[in-house]
């Protein structure tokens, strides 16, 4: 079985610290908001028809604004039909370096591709670097399942009406093998973090040590 989850990378790839103290903690239960929102990635064409599920949906835009989204995504998405009606949900992939959780296997025009559902906000390009480091890994697993290259992958951001559609080309590929060494090397705490804003909604910031300091006490 591979060391990693797709989880783990992900972490590695985003605070190495945090990685530590997962792995010496557990693995933590998916809060039920997290849960929420990722529902709605298999309810897109719903929300584009029924009003009472869309005012109850948990979304981060104006209703209106929302399915301008969706339909821009539906018009311009060669997969979004396969996207809406994936070929698999919540499938188990096992690759050579990692393993995980794909939310969506998504038979595509070019061939099958992982969809990973984010419950945060987008970035205005792209994806996050440590979900792109999640989405490599997933892509790499169903390539290795599968016995044939996987190109592409998805990352879903529901709650903001975002899909975004990326390349495992070498430069991602080489991000992804940097988490996985880092992974490796972890058998004690990294190094601490300092000023960082990313330490400030870890779970672990009180146990860590991290001690953060606000631009302003910075420039006093």
């Amino acid at each position: 079985m591979p060391t990693h989850t797709f989880r783990e990378l992900e972490t590695a790839a985003y605070c190495p610290r945090k990685l530590y103290y997962r792995r010496r903690d557990g693995a933590s239960e998916i809060p039920d908001e997290i849960e929420s929102v990722r529902r709605l990635a298999r309810d897109y064409e719903r929300l584009l028809t029924d009003d009472a599920a869309l005012l109850a949906a948990p979304i981060e835009v104006g209703p209106d604004e929302y399915r301008d989204r969706l339909r821009g995504l539906r018009e311009r998405l060669a997969d979004w039909d396969a996207l809406v009606a994936p070929a698999a949900t919540d499938t188990y992939l096992e690759g050579k370096d990692a393993r995980g959780i794909a939310h969506k296997v998504v038979a595509g025009r070019d061939g099958p591709a992982p969809s990973l559902v984010f419950a945060g906000r987008p970035p205005e390009t792209g994806v996050w670097e440590p979900q792109t480091v999640r989405l490599v890994a997933a892509a790499k697993a169903l390539s290795w399942e599968r016995e044939r290259d996987i190109d592409i992958a998805y990352a879903e951001y529901p709650a903001y009406g975002v899909i975004r559609r990326i390349e495992v080309n070498a430069r991602r590929a080489g991000v992804y093998r940097r988490a996985v060494r880092t992974a490796d090397s972890i058998d004690g705490p990294p190094g601490r973090v300092r000023n960082d804003a990313k330490c400030d909604p870890c779970e672990f910031s009180d146990d860590c040590g991290v001690q953060t300091r606000s631009l302003r006490s910075m420039l006093r």
